[in-house]
């Protein structure tokens, strides 16, 4: 399958309710590389995926499999930051913060707006998180 079709058919599969979606190279019979497509996604939205994966994909079968997750508890706060509101993400473990980050998304909005790197977006905001949140 052409490598194009993955820039159309993972935007679609999370769209549909998947959690995750991601590539894996293999090598098939007769030592044939192949990549390996991977959905994580609630049992509720198993037959939607599947339909988009067979209507889009060359595969001609899905093996599926159950798995746990454990995930930490998460909370949005909004951040009135020196490059205007962001939304924090942070995250719990037994109530206690263990990670956070400001959105992606806004980041990047923030970087390409205000003309300056993505990775300075991030340090800036984090920095001033932890001094105004946490």
């Amino acid at each position: 399958m052409s490598g194009e079709i993955y820039s159309y058919l993972f935007p679609e599969l999370l769209a549909a309710g998947a959690r995750d979606v991601y590539l894996t190279n293999i090598m098939m019979k007769k030592n044939r590389p192949a990549q390996k497509l991977t959905v994580l996604t609630p049992a509720s939205c198993r037959k939607k995926i599947e339909e988009i994966i067979f209507k889009e994909t060359t595969t001609l079968g899905i093996r599926r499999r159950q798995v746990e997750r454990s995930c930490l508890e998460r909370k949005y706060l909004k951040l009135d930051s020196s490059l205007g509101e962001v939304t924090i993400k942070a995250a719990y473990y037994e109530g206690d913060l263990v990670k956070f980050a400001p959105e992606y998304e806004e980041c990047q909005k923030i970087a390409r707006k205000k003309g300056i790197r993505l990775q300075e977006v991030y340090d800036l905001l984090k920095r001033e998180a932890a001094e105004k949140l946490f």
